[in-house]
């Protein structure tokens, strides 16, 4: 087998096209490979399929391949156009590469699944390719991806809205979560009402119908959103366990805080000191170092203590399985928590009862945004991989590129 064979088998190149000359340049470390077709030769319309003559030719292009034996491998051609009685002059589609790439499929779908298992600087030394024709190749995977999911709608009935900083400052994303599949479903620049109202607008009213749940924090502005565009919205909300444990936690925090300073005002020696991160701990999570020390602290007269007490206890809330016993459970704690007269914990309790009714939802959904919380956890991996991100579309595309479960694949003619 001679080298025009090995190639034409190589690129899975198949009639009319065909491999014509292969040039290894040793110096550079590169093959180069021409392909072209027969005179008089007759290509499909895009649009239509109408098998249509060749107009003319575009100047000839040239695509990088997968590598043959760590040589770059780079296909020669001349795309031919077609002229269609119904639509003009077409430019017909190459076998080997989508319309506008620099790449074949091969290499494109292999660059894809680099730029999945590693960041971006590290993907593209890989493949010996630049930083910004890596990022193009991300962003062409997710508007193919998007383009797929736009083609076979299927909006998610149970929705988890949170938001994040793509860095330093006051800037924020609303990204809304699929809980089911654990995947970003869209992301919007800002972290108010009107942001998650274009998110609403992009379904339609059927699929606002089938909206079982929508998990989110407390803040007014994605409630006011969900409640203007969601019908029967103050059903579906469901206020997430962990932000609701967040605000228990800061108002034990803050006793803590106070006490502590009460106690160095008055002269004396306070337990508290350098004690923060004990009471922040769930008591099955405190390390094994610290347990000893903690039981003392959580056992004694202390009036930290004595809300970290009241804060273990609101876990329990997320255990009941009956609506009515729950209300009854969370409606006796807010008491409890307003008779200790301490100004977090009272706080606390206003803050509890003011959403009462959407705390108590999750008994009816079961859902938290704990997937948004993951999806969080990897989104500032991601930042942290690419020492943070300039530029909030390139950030926005690695969000969906990694966690947007999008088909991000160019399809593979047959031969291929």
């Amino acid at each position: 087998m001679n080298d025009v064979e090995l190639y034409q088998a190589v690129l899975g190149i198949q009639a009319p096209w065909k491999v014509t000359k292969v040039e290894l340049a040793l110096t550079d470390g590169r093959v180069d490979v021409w392909v072209e077709h027969p005179r008089g030769q007759k290509f499909a319309c895009p649009d239509c399929q109408t098998m249509c003559p060749i107009h003319d030719h575009t100047p000839a292009r040239t695509w990088r391949h997968l590598d043959t034996c760590q040589y770059r491998t780079l296909l020669h051609a001349g795309p031919p156009r077609v002229r269609c009685e119904e639509h003009g002059v077409r430019q017909v589609v190459l076998p080997w590469a989508e319309a506008k790439s620099q790449f074949t499929l091969l290499f494109e779908r292999f660059a894809i699944d680099m730029l999945k298992a590693t960041d971006i600087a590290k993907a593209a030394a890989i493949l010996r390719i630049s930083w910004d024709e890596a990022m193009t190749i991300k962003r062409r995977a997710v508007a193919r991806g998007q383009a797929r999911r736009a083609a076979t709608p299927s909006a998610p009935t149970r929705v988890g809205v949170d938001e994040k900083s793509p860095g330093r400052g006051s800037e924020y994303f609303t990204i809304v979560c699929n809980l089911d599949t654990k995947t970003v479903e869209w992301i919007g620049d800002g972290k108010d009402g009107p942001t998650l109202d274009e998110y609403w607008k992009r379904l339609t009213p059927s699929d606002l119908e089938a909206i079982e749940c929508v998990a989110m924090d407390m803040g007014k502005a994605y409630i006011s959103s969900t409640l203007r565009s969601v019908p029967d919205g103050i059903r579906k909300i469901v206020f997430d366990r962990y932000h609701v444990m967040h605000c228990a936690t800061a108002a034990v925090d803050q006793v803590r805080r106070n006490e502590h300073a009460s106690l160095t005002r008055q002269g004396e020696t306070s337990p508290l000191a350098k004690t923060r991160y004990l009471w922040l701990y769930s008591e099955e999570n405190l390390p094994d170092r610290h347990v000893a020390r903690f039981e003392d602290l959580k056992t004694s007269e202390l009036k930290t203590a004595k809300a970290w007490a009241m804060k273990e206890l609101l876990r329990h809330l997320w255990e009941h399985t009956s609506k009515p016993a729950a209300g009854r459970f969370l409606s006796s704690l807010i008491r409890s928590l307003k008779a200790m007269k301490l100004p977090p914990l009272n706080k606390l309790a206003s803050t509890l009862a003011d959403h009462r009714a959407n705390i108590l939802t999750y008994i009816d959904h079961r859902v938290t945004s704990a997937a948004c919380e993951g999806i969080n956890s990897v989104i500032q991996e991601l930042k942290h991989r690419s020492r943070g991100f300039r530029n909030r579309e390139n950030f926005k595309t690695a969000i969906l590129f990694q966690l947007g479960g999008l088909d991000l694949h160019p399809a593979l003619p047959p031969q291929l």
